[in-house]
């Protein structure tokens, strides 16, 4: 397989830190730059997932002014 085969394909990456429940009706008031509340703290671990799969486990973590996924442990 060639590289340029390598830099065709695409992977969707998600990382959840956490999660909430809240009725639609909230969801549709809700402008750009709202805050919505989890139930975790950048603290707390993150799940990774590779095109809807789980696939590992990370912490949260600024890189300069960016933030960053720290991989700690990968899934089966």
């Amino acid at each position: 397989m060639s590289n340029d085969a390598v830099n065709k394909v695409v992977v969707e990456l998600s990382v959840v830190l956490g999660s909430t429940e809240m009725p639609i009706k909230q969801l549709l008031k809700m402008g750009r730059g709202a805050v919505i509340d989890l139930n975790a703290t950048h603290e707390d671990d993150c799940w990774i997932y590779a095109n809807g799969e789980l696939i590992g486990r990370g912490e949260i973590m600024m890189v300069g002014e960016k933030i960053g996924v720290s991989i700690s442990e990968m899934m089966r």
